[in-house]
């Protein structure tokens, strides 16, 4: 059976710690898309991780963790990680690395770092970690498969040849930078090779074959829906697909066997980078709860900057839900919503003097005002408990409230950054 765990709304929302906790009872464990720009958060009996490339499954030593297809395949940053949390006590973990994976060449860093410096204020809020770059040669056809690591060295320069020549005009011409050295990253190459040497798998097939085996796999993505290169809030976007559907394509799996989709929702709003945001705060109110938010703060796991936060915006989540074809929610940090005396929700947005409670596209988003209804806030720390009954009664309206605006079942409250910090409930939906 194949589940598939996703964001609903900019990313952030807590997937790491969700795919964590389910990768207790699964198999195996599937990156399907993105690459090191993501920072999945995992507090464990190890200790504090920030994974970056590998999957969150990593952990359990019953569990094979594997990149797919469609990931942005950085493969000096999965060596390193793979022996940062080994150093750290953390047992070797069985990773798979499929042939078809793109690899990020170092010169996709430069490029995006370059492409954000020309554009100044306008630029896109990257993480610099050569996304864009790597997706867009991908899609050029001018991009390197793993596969073509293992080819014969005389075509692979050649190849590294001809891409060096149209490289090297851009960064002349445009960014006015010092060309590439094909020496070095023909050497680069050899040197990836090595390092990837002993993961390469067909991940197509030995997926196909654990199908059929009856295995329990995750699918873990990266970001969430309102960051999709479609659907989301285009162009401040990421340069994958973030949703479930793209699942099987980054995996390399038949659609139907996705049986199901836990979408992962945070109980307050936040996103790093650039682009619309309706519901976000600014001034003290923003950092009194960026303070308290998460484990330590609302800092980008991979860049550390601060994390743009605002209250819980229903109109975003309802539409990231239904992109995402949610079978079952789990609601996350919770807990730091404590002190409030109230807590808004967003349930609406105003767009030109007009009500509406559909999510609207970019260029009507950074038109739109946050329509705020308010509900009484519970006023302690809600750590530790793990019925959903025990809770206090404002905290449990608050989460049926959120649970009616959006209207999808939620089966999972994280009241905690631990493994153990979650609470099962019964839905009050049926879909």
């Amino acid at each position: 059976m194949v589940k598939a765990i996703v964001g609903a709304n900019w990313g952030d929302e807590g997937k790491g710690k969700i795919t964590d906790m389910l990768a207790k009872e699964s198999d195996i464990i599937v990156r399907f898309q993105g690459g090191s720009n993501a920072g999945h958060t995992i507090v464990n009996d190890y200790g504090k991780f920030a994974l970056h490339m590998l999957p969150s499954g990593v952990f359990y030593d019953h569990t094979t963790c594997v990149l797919g297809n469609g990931v942005a395949l950085n493969i000096p940053y999965l060596f390193n990680e793979i022996k940062e949390i080994v150093d750290r006590g953390v047992p070797a973990p069985k990773v798979l690395v499929s042939d078809r994976a793109q690899i990020l060449m170092p010169y996709h860093i430069l490029f995006d770092q370059y492409e954000e410096e020309r554009l100044g204020g306008k630029s896109f809020g990257s993480t610099k970690s050569g996304i864009a770059p790597c997706y867009s040669d991908k899609y050029a056809k001018i991009g390197f498969q793993v596969n073509e690591l293992f080819m014969n060295e005389a075509d692979l320069r050649e190849k590294l040849d001809g891409i060096c020549q149209q490289k090297n005009i851009i960064l002349e011409h445009l960014y006015h930078k010092p060309a590439l050295d094909v020496d070095e990253l023909f050497n680069t190459l050899l040197e990836y090779r090595e390092m990837v040497r002993p993961y390469v798998c067909n991940v197509s097939s030995y997926l196909y074959g654990a199908i059929k085996e009856g295995k329990k796999i995750l699918l873990e993505g990266q970001l969430g829906a309102l960051k999709d290169t479609d659907h989301g809030i285009y162009p401040m976007v990421t340069s994958s697909s973030t949703l479930a559907g793209y699942g099987s394509i980054g995996a390399g799996i038949p659609p139907y066997e996705i049986k199901e989709v836990m979408t992962v929702v945070k109980a307050y709003s936040s996103a790093v980078g650039a682009g619309a945001f309706v519901s976000e705060l600014f001034g003290e109110e923003a950092d009194e709860l960026r303070k308290r938010g998460g484990d330590g703060g609302e800092y980008g796991a991979t860049t550390g900057r601060p994390r743009r936060v605002g209250w819980f915006d229903a109109v975003a989540t309802r539409y990231g839900c239904r992109m995402q074809g949610a079978t079952e929610i789990a609601l996350t940090v919770l807990d730091p919503l404590g002190y409030l005396d109230e807590v808004p929700i967003c349930v609406g947005y105003e767009v030109d003097g007009n009500v509406t409670k559909e999510f609207p596209h970019t260029t009507d988003l950074y038109r739109a005002k946050p329509i705020l209804k308010k509900l009484p806030g519970w006023k302690s720390d809600i750590r530790g408990i793990r019925e959903f009954d025990q809770l206090p009664q404002a905290c449990q309206n608050y989460v049926n409230e959120i649970e009616k605006e959006i209207g999808f079942p939620i089966t999972y409250v994280s009241n905690g950054p631990g493994r153990d910090d979650i609470i099962k409930r019964k839905s009050l939906i049926q879909l």
